[in-house]
């Protein structure tokens, strides 16, 4: 008994002692005296002490006051963990994950994390979620995944309530639920999350869990952004360059997107580049909008590729280089721009950077017309209607334009309402031919317009209407259309009895003539030798008056069937 009682007085002063060196060891490490604190913790390690055990392997893994050791550090983390001190399992388990100091396994790290997440090792209990959510080291469970961040998340864990927020985002390993993803997002982000805080305020711009609330996205796009996060900086400029939850202010847009696009971000330097080509926010510089744009475009961006392309063959902020043109567009191209292959098909039409080539040219209208561009559309049509690098076909022809006249392409409507009045590529049908007419028109295409005159004063597809031939025809004059001018003249020259109107006639005829309609100097000729010079003059000066979109003022005209003598 005797023996028993001074064993027990033994330990308790031995564990006094122990204790002491304890707080001797942890206060000299904090205090970076890692000399005296390796003194003091060693021998309470090498006797068995989890806590002395675990601050040895501390000081191995990073170097403190003795050589840095990761095998070591593992070894002595390991007789922590072996007695179940939880934070010595859960930094063993993180070194079998990176394979420091242990061979690399994923399984032992799962183990060693489950340990100590059992015990509510907070990190631990996120890293075991990570490894469910990856399938690293077992079998991928996002349920599980869930379970373990949520347990981490209601301790306060912010990446924790990060992850979990996405899961309910996403609606993995639990139901979706925008609502819960926002909630957890926000407790996150209210501890500096950066990554939760673009999240909630991207949530805030969709409106997704939360009412739409686009000053609470600037606001936590603005948090995110000041920590240096270069998408929520991207953002940011949007906003302001559009002003969304802030003043517009253009100066602040470039502010953020140059933030952005020295991180590297490519659509930051497009947008960037934008503001210097059209001086907003920015004075405007060409140069500096080349720089930015190609930037982008090195990086791959579709957007500036095609921008690199039109600076170069606009010659702004670079000497205009076709070459470099086709260049860029054909990068961007490649990756499926609609416009930047319409645009390459028009370099290979016209020789221009590249050797022409309606073959290539064609190929590039097909890629964009199949993605629904008009102009493209509109171009291939032309190419089956002439046969140009495509065998001759009036049907292809007929259902490209179709297309595109669909779309609304005035061109296009036009040009297949005279297929169908002349019966190419399709039965022959005037009415058909009035109505993509009439649709062409009514957008003030001048050809449209004449043609569909032309219609209504021969009876095609309508009934014969002079008023309304005379409409569609000054609608063209008065766009300085020669042919509709001439056919004005024309009327005038060949109305019946006191409609009769040669001064007109001739002022009308002449404006044909110099617009370069073949027949109408011949015709206007004629014309003046039945006007007295009186009239001729008067003719000649409403002529030379007339300025594109007006209509010349009718004057009065005496009809006569020979001419008078002057007196």
């Amino acid at each position: 008994m005797l023996k028993r009682l001074v064993a027990f007085i033994f330990f308790m002063v031995l564990s006094a002692s122990g204790l002491a060196n304890m707080d001797e060891g942890l206060l000299a490490n904090n205090n970076k005296d890692y000399a005296s604190a390796l003194k003091a913790l060693q021998p309470l390690a090498e006797q068995g002490n989890a806590k002395a055990e675990f601050s040895l392997g501390v000081m191995h893994e990073n170097g403190r006051g003795v050589t840095r050791d990761d095998a070591q550090a593992a070894q002595w983390y390991r007789k922590a963990a072996d007695q179940g001190y939880a934070q010595a399992q859960f930094n063993l388990g993180v070194m079998y994950a990176n394979g420091s100091g242990v061979e690399r396994d994923d399984a032992q790290a799962v183990l060693w994390y489950r340990k100590a997440a059992v015990q509510g090792e907070v990190h631990a209990q996120f890293n075991l979620g990570v490894m469910y959510a990856n399938g690293s080291g077992v079998e991928r469970d996002d349920a599980q995944a869930v379970l373990w961040y949520r347990k981490a998340a209601v301790q306060g864990d912010a990446h924790a309530q990060l992850f979990l927020g996405a899961k309910y985002a996403n609606g993995t390993g639990v139901i979706k639920d925008d609502t819960q993803a926002a909630q957890w997002y926000r407790k996150a982000a209210d501890q500096g999350d950066v990554n939760a805080q673009f999240n909630l305020g991207d949530m805030y711009a969709k409106g997704q869990g939360v009412a739409k609330d686009d000053m609470q996205t600037a606001l936590w796009f603005s948090r995110a952004a000041d920590q240096g996060y270069a998408k929520a900086q991207l953002f940011l400029g949007y906003l302001y360059e559009n002003g969304q939850g802030v003043a517009k202010d253009n100066t602040q847009a470039a502010l953020w997107y140059r933030k952005a696009a020295d991180q590297g971000v490519a659509q930051a330097q497009v947008f960037l580049g934008d503001l210097y080509k059209y001086g907003q926010g920015v004075t405007k510089d060409y140069a500096q909008a080349v720089q930015w744009y190609r930037k982008a475009a090195v990086q791959g961006d579709v957007n500036a590729q095609f921008n690199l392309g039109d600076m170069y063959a606009k010659g702004q902020g670079v000497a205009k280089d076709y070459t470099q043109t086709a260049l860029w567009f054909s990068r961007a191209a490649d990756q499926g721009d609609a416009q930047a292959q319409l645009n390459l098909g028009l370099l290979y039409e016209n020789g221009q950077g590249v050797a022409k080539d309606n073959t290539q040219a064609a190929l590039w209208y097909r890629k964009a017309a199949d993605q629904g561009d008009a102009k493209a559309q509109l171009y291939l049509g032309a190419k089956y209607a002439n046969g140009t690098g495509v065998a001759k076909d009036d049907v292809q022809a007929v259902q490209w334009f179709r297309k595109a006249a669909d779309q609304g392409n005035a061109h296009a409507q036009c040009t297949l309402g005279v297929m169908y009045s002349n019966g190419t590529g399709v039965v022959k049908d005037d009415a058909q031919a009035v109505q993509w007419l009439r649709k062409a028109a009514d957008q003030g295409y001048v050809k449209a317009q004449f043609n569909l005159g032309f219609m209504y004063e021969n009876g095609r597809g309508v009934v014969k209407d002079d008023v309304q031939a005379l409409h569609w025809c000054q609608s063209a004059a008065k766009q300085g259309n020669a042919y509709a001018q001439r056919a004005i003249g024309l009327l005038y020259r060949d109305k019946k009895g006191a409609n009769k109107n040669l001064i007109m006639a001739y002022a009308w005829l002449n404006l044909a003539s110099a617009g370069g309609e073949p027949n109408a100097k011949k015709e206007r000729d004629a014309v003046a030798a039945n006007l007295t010079s009186k009239e001729l003059q008067q003719a000649q000066q409403l002529a030379s008056k007339w300025r594109k979109g007006t209509l010349i003022k009718e004057v009065p005209y005496k009809s006569k069937n020979v001419r008078q003598p002057e007196k």
